[in-house]
């Protein structure tokens, strides 16, 4: 009966154990992408621009040598003026440009103070600036700067990461471990090997599934993240016996309850 339990217990740890190759980030996998330390990676060359949708939120100043010219279109509150840092998680919820920025609507109009709605969804930050510079152009003879950005790169987590839900970087450019930092990194028991990336495109979508553990990735076309993103990692099949942080516990409490079970066996059938 010992040998039974020294056999079971020995099962249920080497089924428990998870491998260091699928933890970690950055592995040379692939024989014909190795890649050696200090070796100089360039970035893919990637022929995507991000296009404006419906419900984006935009950040647009006026800057003029006249300030007073321009007072009359902005909010008393310009995103300008809040001194973002360089990123927020989406645990709390907290957005301060979605008060102050110009939310697109359902038909991709932005409505500006005097200027009105302006059609600028499906098209890309630099056209939309020119679009709006013209509108405002029509106002003024003295030269108007228009500054018109996204606010912010919000993407969404799903799955196995410490944080779930609407994450926000306030960077022009992050990349994916920009963001699995952003959102607390993943749980242990998250598949790194398969984590799938879910864009939008002019049009539609696309399912792209990344490999986290492969060094290779610092030069695929998804390195970057782009806004409205959204990151989904499967649970390992471990997960069914518990989460990365009570699965010491419940393996703990399996063998408890196996050893008690064997001891009263041992009892009743009269080997102790």
């Amino acid at each position: 009966m010992k040998h039974f339990f020294f056999f079971v217990s020995l099962i249920v740890l080497a089924t428990s154990c998870i491998s260091n190759k699928r933890i970690t980030y950055l592995q040379n996998l692939s024989d014909s992408t190795s890649i050696a330390l200090d070796e100089f990676i360039p970035f893919a060359e990637v022929d995507y621009t991000y296009i404006l949708q419906p419900f984006d939120i935009v950040q647009i100043d006026f800057a003029s040598a006249d300030p007073e010219l321009v007072e009359g279109f902005k909010f008393m509150n310009t995103p300008g003026n809040m001194g973002l840092g360089g990123g927020a998680g989406g645990g709390g919820g907290s957005d301060p440009l979605y008060m102050t920025g110009y939310s697109l609507d359902k038909e991709g109009m932005v409505e500006l103070p005097k200027l009105g709605k302006i059609k600028i969804g499906g098209m890309s930050e630099e056209q939309a600036k020119e679009v709006v510079q013209m509108e405002i152009n029509k106002f003024f003879k003295e030269e108007v700067f228009v500054r018109l950005r996204i606010a912010g790169i919000r993407y969404t987590t799903l799955g196995e990461f410490n944080s779930v839900g609407v994450q926000i970087i306030y960077k022009n450019r992050a990349t994916l471990f920009d963001a699995l930092a952003n959102s607390g990194e993943t749980s242990i028991l998250g598949k790194k090997n398969k984590m799938f990336l879910i864009r939008q495109y002019d049009g539609g979508t696309k399912i792209h599934q990344i490999n986290l553990n492969d060094r290779a990735l610092l030069g695929s076309p998804w390195y970057f993240i782009q806004p409205n993103d959204i990151l989904y990692l499967e649970p390992m099949k471990i997960r069914q016996i518990g989460t990365a942080d009570n699965l010491t516990a419940s393996l703990a409490l399996f063998a408890g309850l196996l050893a008690s079970t064997l001891l009263i066996f041992n009892l009743v059938s009269g080997d102790i």
